[in-house]
């Protein structure tokens, strides 16, 4: 598989190589530092799986590099990485045709997380975006039964949830504390009862089995 990483910094683009390994160890990374480069070598890619779209990179034109890279290549997953990551600009990307967006703040374990439920068919949207207007975390989709969540995750509160959502992410449990402005042994009590109710061992398992359970709310990490 071919990983075309779209980004005007040299940094970013070496920097993201290890990561993107981790999807498949003999992909090949191509990469181009505007979006006329990013159309030419996509047009000469023979067997490109994934695009990685910097949003504020020279010739984007907000979303217009964005729509062109679609119209040239409309059968490959496009992701935006960028630093600017308001609701208004994920939802703005994702209306545009983007498979999902990542915020160059977030850990390189939960991008290649987000990357590989974008491969599986998936979309994905960063957290604070749901955050945001907290009435979009809830309900989970596929209820078990009516008015229900799918077991086990309907015996979680929305704070757990929230907290769940946010390990997945690969955030460590000082950073989900300033995320939701909790003290640090606040979050490890409510991970004991998050591990307890799904029925988790530990933070490893309970990742496991919310990304395999197809738990997690529309596509988020």
């Amino acid at each position: 598989m071919q990983i075309l990483v779209a980004d005007d910094h040299k940094l970013v683009r070496d920097g993201l190589k290890p990561f993107l390994q981790e999807l498949s160890p003999d992909a090949e990374i191509l990469d181009a530092a505007n979006i006329d480069e990013a159309v030419a070598v996509a047009a000469k890619a023979d067997h490109l799986g994934l695009i990685l779209l910097d949003l504020m990179m020279p010739g984007m034109d907000g979303l217009k590099g964005l729509e062109v890279l679609r119209g040239k290549c409309p059968n490959v997953p496009v992701v935006i990485v960028s630093g600017f990551s308001s609701r208004e600009h994920v939802v703005a990307a994702v209306q545009a045709g983007a498979s999902g967006f990542i915020p160059k703040t977030v850990s390189g374990t939960a991008m290649v997380n987000a990357l590989r439920l974008v491969l599986s068919g998936e979309k994905y949207l960063p957290s604070s975006t749901f955050f945001d207007d907290p009435s979009t975390l809830m309900p989970m989709p596929t209820p078990a039964k009516p008015g229900g969540l799918t077991p086990p995750f309907d015996k979680l509160s929305r704070r757990e949830a929230e907290i769940l959502i946010l390990l997945v992410e690969g955030r460590t449990n000082k950073e989900i504390a300033i995320s939701l402005e909790l003290q640090e042994i606040t979050i490890k009590v409510h991970l004991r009862n998050v591990y307890r109710k799904i029925g988790a061992a530990n933070r490893a398992q309970a990742v496991r089995i919310a990304m395999s359970s197809g738990w997690m709310p529309a596509g988020v990490l």
